[in-house]
């Protein structure tokens, strides 16, 4: 397997702790969303993904986008160690939480949103800080709400063991505090990332720890 991931994006980072997981190998493909304008809009990658974005996983034949979709392929293929529950309810609570960082936080502090804003609003680096946390606020807000008085709470999202909702919830974590934005409001939500963060599959795939990490 060939993964085309950046060593800073949320969305690589969630299929690197998935293939970490697994402990599956794969090659790294550096793929530098500044380096000259970005790599990923390069017609080569492009030929590779038409999209533009990170991550990309090519496995033999196959060309997979979009991380969670990668993710369940991943879990589907190589079943052990489950990344979703068995019951279809429990299931639906952790692919419910997986969305809620993946759809509602992450878009819209996305890197292309922020550039865009940059470029086309001549919004001020304190300016896009304010933007970021705003919706970190609004997201991870929503999210404590719904965690901290979650019966299937554990160590993790979903109990004793990391799931699908970690490894979406950890990447989020990672990228505001990145941006240094104070997550005083959400223990629940910082407990069980830095739980999982414990993990040695977690720390793997950190992105101080990759290839192309600056």
């Amino acid at each position: 397997m060939k993964l085309y991931s950046y060593f800073r994006s949320s969305a690589s980072y969630r299929v690197r702790i998935a293939l970490a997981l697994k402990e599956l190998p794969y090659e790294y493909a550096a793929v530098h969303l500044l380096k000259g304008g970005g790599q990923q809009l390069s017609s080569a990658y492009r030929f590779v993904n038409p999209e533009g974005l990170v991550p990309t996983l090519q496995d033999d034949t196959h060309v997979l986008t979009q991380s969670l979709a990668i993710v369940e392929y991943l879990n589907e293929l190589y079943p052990e160690p489950p990344l979703l529950p068995a019951d279809p309810a429990d299931r639906a609570y952790v692919r419910s939480v997986a969305l809620q960082v993946a759809c509602e936080i992450h878009p819209v502090n996305n890197l292309r949103v922020l550039q865009y804003l940059k470029q086309n609003f001549a919004v001020s680096e304190e300016q896009k800080t304010q933007w970021y946390r705003h919706w970190i606020d609004v997201g991870f807000g929503a999210l404590e709400s719904r965690l901290k008085d979650e019966a299937r709470i554990g160590a993790f999202v979903f109990g004793a063991t990391p799931t699908l909702a970690d490894i979406c919830l950890v990447p989020q974590v990672w990228n505001a505090r990145r941006f240094k934005i104070p997550l005083d409001d959400f223990p629940t939500v910082v407990r069980v990332a830095d739980n999982a963060m414990e993990l040695e599959a977690f720390k793997q795939a950190e992105p101080s720890n990759q290839p192309d990490a600056e």
